[in-house]
């Protein structure tokens, strides 16, 4: 396949159609449903479908049927079903994934730019969602333009794009389930949904970790009371909840403490994060905006590659209870909340961790304190089935053509509940799960912004993926 006209084709999309569309994307807020309870009255969730309907129809794929699917009282999906092209692809189904909820606002942003407010600058497009997911609608459909451009094969492919991914995606078992006959039987899963580690190659996500997340609670009075009165005699809520989550990590090192929560690291993806750590090397670390002095918890790459991959981590990633500082009065608080994120390794069974971590924090507390743990997510990760050598062939391939670099693979350290379900449905299917998270992007974070040319690029290579698996990934043996 001559690759030029696949990346001239993208390079136009983007630049005269896509980037346009994801601008006013970008204007809506429409975050997703934990964030927004009131979602279905707001609006902004149907106002970003259909956008994303009106471009796809805009830009209708041959033999393509489109519909926005709604079951009562849950978020909808926007489904794509496309014929295949070429006798190579008939028989076969590919699967496009992608989610356009978004994450909230969160301070910090520097001047000019804000979550709302779609801004470009250079290779960069600022405001919340463009990368993390909205590029992945107009991604996939551009991909599979490209080759009915020219007259390439591709398998039948199912577009389907979930608006709940921010929330775990709890309303996208339902659509799976009641699709089931439109979905088939999937032999290629493409998400572009994760990360990469720069931008000068093509990365694909070979783990993802899984999630624990809720709400713990310390009470120890009915009311606030003055603490120089009370301190001493009366425990401090905080000390209790530190002394609880202590059980749980080191507090000098963060490791979790917890053998339950640990799973042995398979060789080859401990073979995959040395190969990524040496490639990436400091950019492992340097992509997140320490202040002046501060360093990553270990100095070796390698290790920090596995921490964020294949090993448990906890996060406190918000609290109740704590007055700010301009308005703390000398009170001896009654109660503390905390919201914690523990993030699994891929394997570990998640309703197991779930389990161990509630009787952890909540057994034989301290002074008799009242201590409850409320979890609200947990979902499993999911580690990656042996690439079959077309595929291994063909993602070096484009990643070589289109970056003119070899393809790497890593895990990454979030989660995508859809890649573990489709997993364990279509145990058979291959999974091509990449996207445009690089350094610097800050998915969920202030300035988050999508790589204009790595969008590009990951265009171009899902097209030659998708032209290969229908040529020859269709023949391969299930």
């Amino acid at each position: 396949m001559t690759t030029a006209p696949l990346i001239d084709h993208a390079e136009r999309l983007w630049e005269e159609s896509i980037l346009p569309t994801l601008a006013e994307y970008i204007r809506i807020p429409n975050r997703s449903p934990a964030f927004d309870p009131d979602w279905e009255h707001n609006g902004y969730m149907d106002e970003a479908v259909a956008l994303a309907e009106a471009w796809c129809r805009r830009h209708a794929l041959r033999d393509m049927r489109l519909e926005v699917v709604r079951l009562p009282g849950r978020t909808p999906v926007l489904l794509l079903e496309v014929a295949a092209s070429g006798p190579a692809g008939e028989g076969d189904t590919v699967i496009l994934y992608g989610h356009l909820d978004k994450q909230p606002e969160m301070t910090g942003w520097r001047d000019g730019l804000g979550p709302w407010i779609p801004v470009r600058e250079g290779d960069r497009l600022y405001g919340r969602g463009g990368a993390d997911d909205g590029y992945a609608v107009f991604a996939s459909v551009a991909a599979l333009a490209a080759l009915q451009s020219r007259g390439l094969p591709h398998a039948r492919a199912v577009v389907l794009i979930e608006c709940c991914e921010e929330s775990g995606s709890f309303d996208l078992p339902h659509y799976v389930e009641a699709l089931a006959d439109r979905i088939g039987h999937p032999r290629l899963v493409v998400c572009l949904d994760s990360g990469c580690g720069n931008y000068d190659q093509l990365w694909c996500t070979t783990s993802l970790r899984g999630l624990v997340g809720g709400s713990l609670r310390v009470e120890v009075l009915t009311e606030g009371v003055h603490s120089g009165d009370a301190s001493g005699v009366v425990p401090s809520t905080f000390r209790i909840a530190r002394a609880l989550l202590d059980r749980l990590e080191d507090p000098l090192t963060g490791e979790v403490r917890t053998g339950e929560l640990h799973v042995d690291i398979p060789p080859e993806r401990l073979a995959q994060a040395q190969h990524a750590a040496a490639v990436l090397g400091p950019q492992v670390y340097d992509k997140f905006p320490f202040v002046p002095g501060a360093r990553p918890v270990s100095p070796h790459a390698a290790e920090l590659v596995l921490n964020r991959t294949w090993r448990p981590a906890l996060e406190v990633t918000g609290a109740a209870g704590l007055p700010l500082p301009g308005s703390a009065g000398n009170v001896l608080r009654p109660s503390t909340t905390l919201r914690l994120s523990l993030r699994l390794p891929p394997t570990a069974q998640a309703s197991r961790a779930g389990a161990r971590l509630r009787a952890l924090l909540e057994d034989d507390p301290p002074y008799g304190a009242t201590v409850r743990f409320e979890g609200e997510q947990t979902m499993g990760g999911w580690n990656a089935p042996p690439e079959e050598p077309w595929l291994t062939a063909s993602l070096d391939r484009a990643s070589r053509a289109f970056f003119g670099a070899p393809v790497a693979h890593m895990g990454e350290g979030g989660s995508i509940p859809f890649i573990g379900m489709l997993a364990e449905r279509f145990p058979a299917a291959q999974f091509v799960v990449t996207g445009v998270l690089g350094p610097q992007s800050n998915a969920h974070g202030p300035n988050e912004f999508l790589h204009i040319p790595t969008a590009k690029r990951l265009t171009a290579c899902i097209a030659q993926v998708l032209c290969d698996h229908a040529s020859r990934g269709a023949t391969e043996p299930a």
